[in-house]
């Protein structure tokens, strides 16, 4: 019998999955997709968009189309639909996979300050600069609207939700970036601090060389555990393998 794969997608390393699995012998793969972005880069075969409802409706989806396989494919900080997934794969008795890329590690010359969330990020931040290059995403903003004496630089694909700081600016625009614009970025806007979350990968890490090269400091929001006993993999190679092993 062939293998419905569900995806729980929205990332760079879901969509080379999904262009990966989408041949002619492959299985049948279905992409699953929050739809938080307004106009997101669709992968090839099966596309749903939307919640399932929670993991009761997780669970019934996957019994309602037979599916063999899931692949937790999406945003490291998504963590609720990853232990959604984790607990509709234990109710359905389906294996379930997470496809992480690995985070960033720092380098010599890096001044970096580890967080473990947004709310400790924007404690740390006044003692660290005054010009902010917020590079978090359009939620949780709402963490730093309390600090009226700095100024925001917020980068975001979407324009992000209210409440904001007091004093921001909004950049919308999409990586990948090239570490010219970034550096270009960060003299035009006198940036002296960033902040990010640990999502690792290559689109969005020259922000992180421009920062070393400016010897600004970057809070780093440490990502959420992937849920306990679920297995990992660090490539969608890595997870073809793991889905080539199921069939044998």
């Amino acid at each position: 019998m062939t293998l419905h794969v569900l995806v729980l997608g929205g990332t760079t390393e879901a969509r080379r999955l999904a262009e990966t699995l989408s041949t002619a012998d492959g299985p049948r793969v279905t992409s699953s997709l929050a739809g938080r972005v307004t106009h997101p880069r669709l992968p090839p075969g099966e596309v749903r968009v939307g919640g399932f409802g929670g993991v009761d409706g997780m669970a019934e989806w996957i019994r309602a189309h037979r599916v063999s396989a899931v692949i937790d494919a999406t945003h490291p900080f998504a963590r609720t639909i990853s232990f959604h997934a984790a607990s509709a794969a234990r109710a359905t008795h389906v294996p379930l996979l997470a496809l992480r890329r690995p985070g960033w590690v720092p380098m010599a010359g890096d001044r970096w300050h580890p967080a473990d969330s947004l709310e400790e990020a924007a404690r740390l931040l006044p003692e660290l600069g005054r010009r902010v290059f917020l590079t978090t995403g359009r939620m949780g903003l709402a963490a730093f609207a309390g600090l009226d004496a700095l100024w925001f630089l917020a980068r975001s694909v979407d324009a992000p939700e209210p409440p904001l700081p007091a004093h921001t600016e909004v950049l919308l625009d999409r990586g990948p970036f090239s570490l010219e614009g970034e550096r270009a970025l960060i003299h035009r806007h006198r940036v002296d601090v960033l902040v990010t979350k640990d999502s690792g990968g290559e689109a969005t890490a020259p922000k992180l060389t421009a920062a070393r090269e400016a010897g600004i400091p970057v809070v780093v929001v440490r990502r959420p555990p992937v849920p306990d006993g679920v297995p990992v993999a660090a490539t969608p190679e890595e997870a073809v393998a793991w889905l080539s092993a199921l069939e044998g």
